[in-house]
């Protein structure tokens, strides 16, 4: 069975390939006349997918919001590398708020919906979230790098501004890098000869040029990708080689502070470390999945039941990504697991307390006050630090 190919906004990034696609081999797997009571196949596969997406788009809002509460109203957990996590929990609300949304409407709907525009604009701000993922784990892995080779080095007055300007800089780069994608991005006519009918989507270049398929697919796989791993991974190689001469070179009048010292940094490391690996874990499928695509077929697609789960999976996975990071941190700092458990209680506590009625005015509201104090307060440990040794006892 073959069909016309028609590929959509940052389908390597945002949609492993297009919904319309998808929608087609749906559509053929088991039309609405052929339903029967014991056949819902199409209707099955749909109802999954928007649960999870739902699923997604909800737990990623709550934790990607909590992270940002903790990190704005603790300022104990106004450090370096907490500006870089919050960052990041940014750029993963831009693409559940965006990237999830537009690309469960393409299950249903053949034409894009949301004009020439809505076209350009999503594709730089879907571009421009992921390239804030990965870029700033890659700065984030450079900060920690630098912590560790260089442990003596007093954080300056400064120190929490210049990290402001790199979190910054990250976003106008990947900003910068999303310029081409929204430049080129634009409504193109396909057909589907089988249904003989004719419709628009978004997508990032014509379909009969199969040069830039190939090329659009290669470059985002390096600049989203493969290159940034590469040097977050030279990084944590040099981390790793000095916390290994740092143990055997330790001196022992020294020892109890320095061990304490290198096993602080060590957690934070192993934190950011788990972060990348989620990011290059759930993007890879995504990635060589449209690389397959780009290399192997231009003008029809494989409408295989495999490559459907195939594409099914990879999207999900890819947008996983951007709801996992606050509960990885919740799972590995003891700290953010507190602040974390905190909050919740603070919004319980406020869902419970509702305003006292008229004839109840007099009631004192001392506990609810008590209660607010207390979710304000704020504890002397931090997400990700290694600036202060009393600190780095209670971190990561």
């Amino acid at each position: 069975m073959s069909q016309v190919y028609s590929p959509s906004t940052n389908e390597t990034l945002c949609a492993s390939t297009d919904g319309t696609e998808l929608k087609s081999i749906l559509d053929n797997e088991t039309t609405p006349e052929e339903w029967t009571e014991d056949s819902f196949p199409g209707l099955e596969i749909l109802c999954t997918i928007y649960i999870t997406y739902s699923v997604i788009i909800s737990v990623g809002l709550l934790g990607n919001a909590i992270l940002i509460k903790v990190f704005f109203k603790i300022k104990s957990m106004q450090t370096v590398p907490n500006i870089f996590i919050t960052s990041l929990a940014f750029g993963d609300l831009l693409l559940l708020l965006t990237c999830v949304p537009i690309d469960a409407t393409r299950y249903i709907m053949d034409t894009w919906l949301f004009g020439r525009i809505g076209c350009k604009l999503l594709s730089f701000i879907q571009l421009t979230s992921v390239g804030v993922s990965v870029f700033t784990l890659t700065v984030l892995s450079a900060d920690r790098y630098r912590a560790i080779v260089k442990p003596l080095e007093l954080q300056t007055s400064d120190a929490l501004l210049k990290t402001c300007c790199k979190a910054g800089c990250v976003w106008i780069v990947s900003m910068i890098f999303a310029i081409p994608e929204a430049v080129f991005s634009d409504l193109y006519s396909f057909s589907n000869p089988e249904k003989n009918v004719t419709f628009e989507a978004c997508a990032p270049y014509p379909v009969t040029e199969k040069i830039l398929q190939e090329a659009h697919s290669l470059v985002c796989f390096l600049v989203f990708y493969i290159i940034p791993l590469a040097v977050i991974s030279v990084y944590y190689f040099l981390i790793a080689r000095t916390l290994y001469r740092s143990t055997s070179n330790m001196p022992a009048e020294e020892h109890g502070h320095a061990r304490k010292q290198i096993e602080s940094r060590k957690r934070v490391a192993k934190t950011v470390l788990v972060l990348v690996a989620l990011f290059a874990f759930c993007w890879l499928p995504n990635h060589i999945l449209y690389l397959y695509r780009s290399f192997t077929y231009h003008a029809s697609v494989d409408a295989s039941t495999f490559h459907l789960i195939a594409t099914i999976f990879s999207r999900a996975l890819a947008f996983s990504n951007s709801c996992i990071n606050p509960f990885a941190l919740y799972w590995l700092s003891k700290s953010f697991r507190q602040h974390f458990k905190k909050q919740v209680s603070c919004c319980k506590a406020k869902l419970r307390s509702k305003p006292p009625s008229a004839t109840h005015s007099n009631t004192p509201t001392r506990a609810p006050s008590i209660t607010g104090s207390t979710c304000g307060s704020e504890i002397s440990v931090t997400l990700l630090t290694d600036y202060s040794i009393t600190k780095e006892e209670e971190s990561v």
